[in-house]
């Protein structure tokens, strides 16, 4: 399928399924309980938290029941919610505000970003092997892979518009961005440029730089992720609750992490996701110090330049940010560090 024509079809469910749904624009606003009543349960999908909790001992702290599901990313999310299977998921940015674009309501009640996101970015751009690229402005005339609803999609229209290019100025092959799809894209010229993430910056530049293969980085902010809650889930008083409690623990993992890398590296990159010491080691040093702000004014004007962006260059009609923020939240996660301290 043509970048055109995911573009018409994604119009097109925009019209039948009128776009954003009333449901979505509820605010949420209801005080939170102060404790989870009891019988409450939680299905989450949160693979790594899951983990950090268990390693930490801060799971027993939970006082309601939690069914783990290993569900992770926007599109495996997402299609969770819809079946009423997910009570909340974490992801990056962008998949709470396609949600919203595809008759889904959603909220963010978490978030965390990098302590030094330009130093510590998510995402390179691979560069195949004899294909001069040294900066964003030699994306001009170039393939690029892109994948329309995901974070690297949107990196990649950060990155024309940080260059001052157009669409029109390169061209988008639609490519999914999973396992090494992308690594294996650039090897074989099928795409010039594709932004790659964990551990295929490594591999890939491992594996074909002596074929010329290099890596870009681009200087943008590409960092925010996210807890992210169904809205008729945060309107269940007993779920909202145990969110919020969930929040706080959720933020404490974040900090445990921080100060186990050793732990981290040896029980969850090599342990549970099988890969190599190196390659934990690399992951670690990649991602950096995560951080909770106690304070979303930022977060939110971010989100929303993302939401024009995405609106202006995929055709979606833009909607305020507080649509997809569930206030409540907001100091939780940082109380919750403070408070632990």
């Amino acid at each position: 399928m043509t970048f055109k024509s995911t573009l018409k079809a994604a119009l097109f469910s925009l019209l039948a399924l009128g776009a954003v749904s009333g449901t979505a624009n509820a605010q949420a606003d209801a005080p939170l309980l102060s404790k989870v009543p009891p019988g409450t349960v939680l299905t989450i999908g949160d693979p790594e938290t899951q983990k950090a909790l268990e390693l930490s001992g801060l799971d027993k702290e939970l006082t309601f029941k939690v069914n783990w599901a290993n569900i992770s990313g926007g599109p495996q999310t997402s299609e969770a919610f819809r079946a009423k299977a997910l009570d909340v998921g974490a992801v990056a940015e962008i998949p709470s505000i396609f949600a919203n674009w595809n008759n889904l309501p959603v909220r963010n009640i978490a978030y965390s970003e990098h302590r030094y996101p330009i130093a510590n970015p998510i995402y390179r751009f691979g560069i195949a092997p004899g294909v001069n690229a040294k900066s964003l402005a030699d994306f001009r005339g170039k393939r690029i892979a892109f994948s329309p609803g995901q974070a690297q999609g949107t990196l990649v229209l950060r990155a024309l518009r940080a260059a001052g290019l157009q669409k029109s100025d390169v061209t988008l092959i639609e490519l999914p961005s999973t396992s090494d799809v992308y690594p294996k894209a650039l090897a074989s010229r099928q795409v010039d440029i594709a932004p790659l993430g964990g551990v295929n910056i490594r591999r890939y530049i491992n594996q074909y730089g002596p074929e010329g293969a290099s890596l870009l980085e681009h200087g943008l902010r590409d960092d925010p992720a996210h807890l992210y809650a169904p809205q008729w889930v945060l309107d269940d008083p007993a779920k909202a609750a145990a969110l919020a409690e969930y929040v706080g623990l959720w933020a404490r993992a974040i900090e445990w992490v921080n100060q186990n890398p050793e732990i981290w590296i040896k029980e969850y990159y090599v342990g549970q996701q099988g890969l190599s010491r190196e390659d934990g080691e690399y992951l670690v040093h990649l991602e950096g110090e995560q951080i909770v702000p106690a304070d979303w004014t930022e977060v939110k004007k971010r989100h929303q330049e993302t939401i024009n962006l995405l609106a202006q260059e995929l055709g979606y009609e833009p909607y305020s940010v507080e649509q997809i923020f569930d206030n409540r939240f907001e100091k939780l996660a940082a109380a919750a560090l403070a408070k632990s301290q």
